[in-house]
């Protein structure tokens, strides 16, 4: 009997179902339309070689040679060439060469955007933010769970998420059937973390609970690995100095096997919004960021101001000994990616993303490049880009095709910085 085929996220899936968690709502209020805008490299040609013969040492009543140029103009050339170098680099961060062919499909329903962790078939959302008014308008939360069906490609289905479970900045992770929601933001803006953690049974569409963490952070890295649930880094209770404790906790079934959590070696190099991956019975952490938003002192409402953001491209192990090992880096740093990526073919695919900010404008600056971590040689790749530039997307993969939904896109081609919250769905085959 042939074996059915089942979709892969680092979220939650089941059956032929993706499964987001809502959090925060979009207010956005028009649709976006999207293109894919090919690259056209720039070529530069160099001057041949002269082939005329040496010439002889000139005579003395030869002509003195010409000035050199004013310093002022070779200033202006240097501060031309590195603007060119610029306005190139942001240009070929949002086009494709050899793009694949993305096709848009249905719109997450309400709009609500940004994501968590997948698996199996089902997968879950939180942090929705709305681009200029990310700092302004958060403050209303969802919870509740919208189900995508990969069979007809249709968003059916929704039911309610605990009150006490947090809205944003959790850890996620699933085993194919239990979803286990870890720590995170409770509330809108920039409110206080939650230790609360539960468990969704996608099967009954239950939640039981799990014993709190010892303390809470936003954003942390999750994972299951060996019978054992995992969660490490993050940012600490003010929401910007990173964590670097790690913890762990037997678990089966859904059900915790312990009443207490276990603390773990710490991470090397901690905060949020990195990929946790296990893949060939080794834990992976890949990229991330130190320092996160703030809730303004004295701020009624906890209003959200940006501090320092320092983006990594660090590739941490978890060897049978306990012990970390750094893995080549990712090809630039890259942070809000927890729940964009595949394992296929033994092969990760990390989508999308943010990178380090503006040399000039200090502004945020999105992803447009599809990566690909080969396991067996341990090298990056880029394989294509995105119709769009976009963050804390959520991707998946069903039956040789690779999916992503909602995230927070590009201004445009031209303008890496984050705008309008989407929640569209896009998929493109993949081969690899």
């Amino acid at each position: 009997m042939k074996k059915k085929k089942r979709p892969y996220c680092p979220a939650p899936i089941l059956h032929d179902r993706l499964v987001l968690l809502s959090s925060l709502r979009c207010t956005c209020r028009r649709r976006l339309a999207v293109k894919c805008h090919r690259h056209t490299p720039l070529l530069a040609a160099a001057a041949a070689a002269s082939d005329h013969p040496a010439m002889a040492r000139p005579a003395a009543t030869a002509a003195a040679p010409k000035a050199p140029p004013p310093k002022h103009l070779i200033v202006l050339a240097v501060v031309a060439i590195l603007g060119l170098v610029l306005v190139a680099d942001f240009l070929w961060a949002s086009s494709s060469p050899a793009a694949p062919a993305w096709s848009s499909r249905i719109d997450l329903p309400g709009r609500p955007a940004a994501l968590v962790p997948p698996s199996g078939k089902k997968i879950c959302q939180h942090q929705n933010y709305n681009g200029r008014r990310w700092l302004k308008h958060l403050c209303h939360v969802h919870s509740h769970v919208d189900i995508y069906n990969f069979s007809d490609n249709t968003w059916g289905g929704r039911f309610d998420m605990p009150k006490e479970m947090a809205h944003s900045h959790l850890g996620m992770v699933t085993d194919g059937r239990y979803v286990y929601v870890v720590t995170g933001q409770y509330g809108p803006q920039c409110r206080g973390p939650t230790a609360r953690n539960f468990v969704l049974d996608t099967e009954t569409k239950e939640w039981h609970d799990l014993p709190p963490l010892p303390v809470p952070r936003y954003a942390p890295a999750t994972q299951l690995w060996r019978g054992r649930l995992h969660v490490m880094g993050g940012s600490k209770e003010d929401r910007h100095k990173p964590g670097l404790e790690h913890w762990s906790i037997a678990v089966k079934d859904g059900k915790a096997l312990e009443n207490e959590w276990r603390s773990e070696i710490p991470i090397p190099r901690g905060g949020p919004h990195r990929a946790c991956v296990v893949a060939n019975d080794k834990l992976l952490v890949i990229g991330g960021q130190e320092g996160d938003f703030m809730a303004k002192p004295g701020s009624p409402i906890f209003k959200c101001v940006r501090r320092s953001e320092v983006v990594y491209s660090n590739v941490y192990m978890l060897d049978d000994g306990m012990k970390w090992k750094e893995f080549p880096p990712m090809p630039k740093p890259d942070s809000h990616i927890e729940f964009a990526w595949v394992n296929v073919n033994n092969s990760l695919i990390i989508a999308g993303g943010t990178t380090e900010k503006h040399p000039i404008t200090k502004k945020m600056v999105l992803v447009g490049e599809v990566f690909r971590f080969n396991l067996n040689t341990l090298e990056w790749t880029v394989i294509g880009r995105l119709p769009f530039r976009i963050k804390t997307t959520l991707v998946g993969y069903w039956d040789g095709w690779l999916y992503f939904t909602s995230g927070q896109r590009d201004k445009g081609p031209k303008d890496p910085s984050p705008k309008k919250v989407v929640g569209c769905m896009w998929r493109t085959k993949l081969h690899l």
